[in-house]
């Protein structure tokens, strides 16, 4: 069975963050503006994505 995946967008900017959320983007493994990213979907990526959910958007195929 295939494993389920989130596809992420980094739509914002981490400049003027706290770093917190500038290492929750790093963490995603975004760090440029429009980088696209193919991750797992586990409880812990979409708490991730949950807290910087104002810098991405997920992306559906």
């Amino acid at each position: 069975m295939a494993e389920k995946t989130v596809t992420v967008e980094q739509i914002g900017s981490p400049i003027r963050r706290e770093a917190r959320q500038r290492q929750t983007l790093i963490g995603l493994g975004l760090n440029k503006l429009h980088r696209t990213r193919t991750l797992p979907d586990t409880p812990a990526t979409r708490g991730m994505i949950e807290a910087v959910k104002h810098l991405v958007r997920v992306v559906e195929k």
